[in-house]
């Protein structure tokens, strides 16, 4: 029977995967070993690179190549992923009917899905099932995104998260408006209500089917669970933020309580950066920043037009034992130039979203 993992394990572990733990050393006392070198299977090609990478201001122009025996999981935000159909529910300043996402940004963002090839996707700023799958059968129809959910997270624009995937998806679960500790302060348009989920995390579990050592027969499926979180945005909202961290993270230790070895992963538009706050309350909680080793301003991990970085892969000790460190991206797309008002500054051509996809790979077997 396999030890359950400790929080410990999974940071020691993806600490010396991503090479920041200078002088770690082992629990007896001995120098720490080196990560295992990736698997020496061939690796799978990417299809449909850019044809002009250069006017990517952040992100990786091509994806790297995945090795055989992973998968790849993204978040991405795509901004706004409303259908050409009028949902009578949205009135006054929440209609839809003008909200449709323009069919050159539906595209874009599709083929940013093809150039990165995941399969499984964490997406946020979707309308509802019927706009994702209208979407996916217009653009993705070819790819293999069999399984999907989207599910109501309580936002009055109506958008949701929901999650695309070659794999079956299982146990899918919302909690609109569930309640938050306190009250909003005086500085807020809520002052003095009660603070609850502006949208709602999206849990669902992933299994990947794999064959059996010994025969052809399917094994064990590798599993992993995702909560996919869109935060409260705005400057003057971390307050609301740090409270909306906790709860996700008391969600997510549910799924731990039950099941220690379980593989438990946040990603998502977490409207924050390392350095603030509501990331500090998944770090204090045992969850390790995929990308802890970037360097702060490097265009490269850059995950929002504005420069920031704020779309997160946040991994459980036990997912944490199976990134590959090596194939970890941030996707490069189109932008606005720098410094320009994005309100009154028409996107260039290729643009899909204010947010770019942020992917890594996981090996699909417990370690």
């Amino acid at each position: 029977m396999p030890r359950p993992r400790s929080i410990r394990d999974g940071s020691l572990a993806l600490c010396l995967a991503l090479g920041v733990c200078a002088g770690a050393m082992a629990q007896d006392g001995a120098p720490a070993a080196a990560p295992p070198a990736p698997p020496a299977s061939p690796a799978l090609v990417v299809p449909a690179q850019p044809a002009e990478p250069a006017q990517f201001r952040f992100g990786t122009a091509v994806a790297p190549a995945k090795f055989a025996g992973t998968i790849r999981l993204m978040t991405f935000n795509v901004e706004n992923l409303f259908d050409d159909k009028d949902d009578p529910s949205l009135t006054g300043a929440q209609d839809d009917k003008d909200m449709t996402k323009p069919e050159a940004h539906r595209k874009a963002a599709a083929d940013a899905i093809r150039r990165a090839g995941p399969d499984v996707i964490a997406l946020e700023e979707v309308e509802s099932l019927e706009a994702l799958l209208w979407w996916r059968d217009e653009f993705l129809a070819d790819l293999g995104y069999t399984h999907v959910v989207s599910l109501d997270s309580g936002d009055d624009r109506g958008i949701e998260n929901a999650v695309l995937s070659r794999f079956p998806l299982s146990d899918a679960q919302v909690w609109p408006d569930l309640p938050l500790e306190g009250v909003h302060p005086n500085k807020s348009e809520y002052r003095g209500q009660p603070i609850a989920f502006r949208r709602s995390p999206l849990r669902v579990t992933v299994s990947v089917p794999r064959a059996s050592p010994a025969a052809e027969t399917p094994g064990e499926p590798y599993k992993f669970t995702l909560f996919v979180v869109h935060q409260k945005s705005g400057k003057d909202n971390g307050y609301w933020r740090e409270r909306e961290a906790a709860k996700t993270v008391e969600l997510a230790g549910q799924v731990i309580g039950k099941d220690p070895d379980a593989n438990v992963i946040i990603l998502g538009d977490l409207n924050c950066q390392a350095a603030e706050k509501p990331f500090r309350a998944y770090m204090a909680a045992g969850f390790i920043d995929a990308f802890a080793d970037r360097v702060k301003g490097e265009s490269k991990w850059i995950t929002h037009e504005s420069g920031r970085s704020i779309d997160h892969i946040l991994l459980g000790a036990g997912a944490a034992r199976e990134l590959v460190p090596t194939t970890r991206f941030i996707l490069g797309m189109p932008a606005r130039p720098e410094g320009v008002d994005w309100r009154t500054t028409e996107p260039p051509e290729g643009f899909a979203s204010d947010h770019y996809p942020v992917v890594v790979d996981l090996h699909t077997m417990d370690k």
